[in-house]
């Protein structure tokens, strides 16, 4: 008999990849990323509560 191998092989696994050293250039990538989220959290939490001094977008009276 003839040995047959039916359906799909299973791909081989990638190794793992291994935790790399952060320097200071990943470090402050990740400081000024983190910063800048909470600028524009700050900034959608202003703009929710309405503190724009014009109150939004005015519509005119014309039709």
């Amino acid at each position: 008999m003839a040995s047959r191998q039916g359906g799909k092989l299973k791909p081989l696994k990638a190794p793992k990849k291994e935790k790399k050293e952060e320097d200071e250039e990943d470090l402050a990538f990740k400081k000024r990323k983190q910063e800048e989220a909470a600028a524009l959290k700050a900034a959608k939490d202003k703009a929710v509560k309405g503190g724009a001094p014009g109150g939004g977008i005015k519509k005119s009276g014309k039709k």
